[in-house]
């Protein structure tokens, strides 16, 4: 039978899990990093309007987090990679082998274009010799037909530039990793010269489609803290059928690796990580650390990844409106959502100047029944404060 909990209780363990709720679990660089390696992945997203995607999500937990600290993790300390997961995202070096299969469909994929393998072999040698390069910056000309097996990036029906298409092979081929950004231009190098030979040669640690599949569904639900086996974009990046996920489900709970959990109000059990125990019965046993915070979270925040079931345990209903025409939005172009406590207790719409060195907070809403006191005003006010010093602003401007 499952275990019985409260939807507060649930809230408790879904903050507590993430590290949203009482004394920081995660500080530092080196918080940075167990965070990332706790989520699995944390979801890459080049707009940056407050600081992006991946930056805000790591900023609302760990305690003195600056922008530089993830750019280290990635391009000094090679601790982490960009490369595709949920999406394009950021994930630990040490799970490279887990994802052979997309590098070997890549592969496969980019010698079925014409001209693609000769121009592999000219920009491998260019880069040997070289060093990094952009799509600007590789001596490849023209023009070809091609197109990623795995995101966003060429045509379907058209040529693309031919240097940025050998790259983005050689990426996903995983020949290349991204060596750094320069804004939102990535400039490439060879994988073997930053990462370790028995690292990218070691075999796939699944044996075969069922385990990796066992492996990545335990993963998304260690990045949630509680989700339940139901279609969501908590999935996205994992090809399986509703059937498959039923399978998986029933094999992780079979091995006690994930155990059901059963909130009130919620017709569909939830699933935690049964390693998470400990941290489940603190919170049942009223043991949990519940001083508040106030943080503003990412729009694309491994916590928010399944929103349907945030409406189900907080009554929160969250839309990213950044792709929404702008008369159709109820909110803003891009909001965070504001943790308060226990509660989602509303949401923010800021922007940085960092040119002025300038935040600006254009609204800011509070969800219905939500108290406004001194406590909460103190709180908001810091948060935002610590918005403008991560964003680099000595200035705030409240309209």
């Amino acid at each position: 039978m499952p275990i019985t909990i409260t939807r507060l209780q649930a809230k408790r363990f879904i903050l507590s899990r993430q590290g949203l709720l009482g004394k920081h679990r995660f500080a530092g660089k080196e918080g940075a990093y167990r965070y990332v390696r706790q989520a699995g992945c944390i979801q890459y997203d080049p707009v940056d309007v407050c600081g992006k995607n991946a930056e805000l999500t790591l900023q609302s937990r760990v305690k003195g987090f600056r922008k530089e600290m993830l750019s280290d993790l990635l391009y000094r300390d090679r601790l982490l990679v960009d490369y595709s997961d949920k999406e394009l995202s950021i994930w630990p070096s040490e799970d490279w082998p887990y994802f052979s299969g997309y590098r070997e469909k890549s592969k496969a994929h980019g010698a079925s274009f014409a001209g693609i393998p000769e121009l592999e072999n000219e920009a491998i040698a260019y880069i040997r010799k070289h060093g990094p390069v952009s799509s600007d910056t590789l001596p490849i000309e023209g023009t070809i037909f091609w197109h990623s097996s795995m995101h966003w990036s060429g045509h379907w029906h058209k040529e693309s530039q031919a240097a940025r298409s050998v790259l983005e092979q050689l990426y996903t081929d995983g020949t290349l990793l991204i060596h750094h950004k320069s804004g939102s231009r990535k400039f490439y190098d060879l994988s073997d010269k930053y990462l370790p030979a028995e690292l990218l040669t070691a075999p796939n640690p699944c044996g075969n489609e069922d385990a990796w599949l066992a492996w990545r569904v335990r993963r998304r639900i260690g990045a949630v803290g509680l989700l339940w086996n139901r279609r969501s974009d908590a999935w996205l990046g994992i090809s399986m059928t509703a059937e498959q996920r039923d399978k998986t489900f029933a094999a992780l709970e079979s091995s006690g690796t994930i155990t059901a959990v059963q909130a009130e109000g919620i017709l569909s059990p939830l699933y935690m990580l049964s390693e998470e125990m400990p941290m489940l019965e603190a919170v049942l046993n009223n043991e949990t650390d519940r001083k508040p915070r106030l943080e503003f979270l990412a729009p694309l925040d491994p916590m928010l990844w399944d929103r349907k079931l945030i409406e189900a345990v907080w009554g929160y209903q969250y839309s990213w409106e950044i792709y929404t025409p702008v008369v159709k939005r109820k909110y803003g172009y891009y909001v965070l959502p504001m943790v308060w406590g226990e509660e989602l207790a509303g949401r923010i719409e800021a922007t940085a100047d960092r040119k002025n060195g300038c935040l600006t907070v254009k609204h800011i809403w509070f969800e219905p029944g939500v108290r406004r006191t001194k406590t909460l005003d103190r709180a908001l006010d810091a948060a935002i404060r610590r918005l403008a010093r991560f964003n680099e602003c000595d200035r705030i401007d409240i309209l």
